[in-house]
């Protein structure tokens, strides 16, 4: 199924090569100020063609929105937005049908749908899909931020090079943009942005790791065992192609250690209670415990590379050699933060309208 959300559902639609590629959003909670506007400037951080460090397919992007938004606000009635496809060359595609790339779903598509898939651009496995996310995500966000709540990510891996700063929303949103490996710590972006262009160079790519935080949760939110908070935003996650780990605050490194050093012990501060430190990323028995929430996905490099790779041709069973063609990302990582942030707004979007409703937005 291509649909998420219980309060605040989307359901994505289109491929990467026909038309266009759009998202219907229903639950949304009426009145909340909304245009293209508000939709653009995140997928202007995501579309192809901003730099080297990304594919050179040129898109515009330009969102439309095509119903549930009047006089500059929802309507409550669901909401339509799409981009068109305008730049798409399905001729690099041609040979795939028979030749399944590696590292990609042209083998596994073509099984689960008995080779009825469009197989261009992926169709809809293509990454082109999360643009959908992005724009949902922009409509989340504008609505969480009327209840103060705030939602930053910024690359912290991107082949070798790493930081562990932890860095709050104002100090990621301070930094992102400054280079084009949107990672917030300057001196080690550019080490990042020289690790891709080494990569692209030599015809390969690499992977990187994303890390989003928001701010201003209530405690309490989400639901303990099969619908935790960690639950709703991993599954999310995975529905983005390439992401293949999620880890929620110290993550994996967390097992490393002893329980007094990661127990998060209590205080009050401003008459709110606190923990010292977030080590378990600001949930606990799959609720928000109203410390930042801050969680990292995992993205692998890109598996379409100009390098010769080896595969086999599906009509006569014999091993083959396959050039990819096309335009694509030498690194995933700096377009994917927009969606990690868009994602995460989508999900916690959702929980809270479980709490309080569409008239906690009124």
């Amino acid at each position: 199924m291509n649909s998420f959300g219980r309060r605040f559902r989307l359901t994505l639609v289109g491929e990467s090569h026909g038309e266009m590629v759009g998202v219907v959003v229903d639950g949304v909670p009426p009145g909340i100020p909304f245009g293209p506007e508000d939709a653009q400037p995140a997928l202007d951080r995501r579309r192809p063609g901003q730099s080297l460090l990304a594919t050179q397919r040129q898109e515009a992007d330009l969102v439309k929105i095509r119903s549930g938004v009047f006089e500059g606000r929802t309507t409550g009635a669901p909401i339509l937005m799409e981009i068109a496809n305008s730049d798409a060359r399905s001729q690099d595609y041609a040979e795939l049908r028979d030749k399944p790339r590696p590292g990609h779903a042209d083998h596994t598509a073509r099984v689960h749908y008995s080779g009825h898939n469009d197989p261009r651009g992926s169709g809809m496995f293509s990454g082109r899909m999360t643009a959908c996310w992005v724009m949902a995500g922009a409509l989340a966000q504008k609505a969480l931020a009327a209840r103060s709540v705030q939602i930053a990510a910024h690359a912290v891996r991107i082949g070798h090079v790493w930081t562990d700063a932890s860095l709050s929303v104002a100090e990621i949103r301070k930094g992102v943009e400054a280079t084009p490996a949107r990672c917030a710590v300057y001196g080690v972006a550019q080490d990042m942005v020289d690790a891709v262009e080494a990569a692209r160079k030599a015809g390969d790519s690499v992977g990187g790791v994303v890390e989003c935080v928001a701010e201003g949760l209530p405690a309490g939110l989400g639901d303990p065992l099969m619908d935790s908070v960690e639950s709703l935003v991993a599954h999310a996650l995975f529905a983005v192609p390439a992401v293949k780990g999620v880890e929620f605050g110290d993550g994996f490194a967390i097992s490393a250690k002893r329980g007094s050093e990661v127990r998060d012990e209590y205080v009050v501060e401003n008459g709110a209670l606190r923990t010292k430190a977030n080590h378990n990323g600001g949930a606990l028995g799959g609720l928000t415990t109203g410390m930042p929430l801050r969680f990292r996905a995992a993205f692998k490099p890109t598996s379409s590379i100009p390098l010769t790779q080896q595969t086999v041709d599906l009509r006569t069973g014999e091993p083959a050699e396959l050039r990819v063609k096309g335009r694509h990302d030498p690194c995933i990582v700096p377009r994917a933060v927009p969606v990690v942030e868009a994602v995460a707004a989508c999900v916690l979007l959702d929980l809270l309208l479980e709490r309080v409703g569409m008239e906690g937005f009124r």
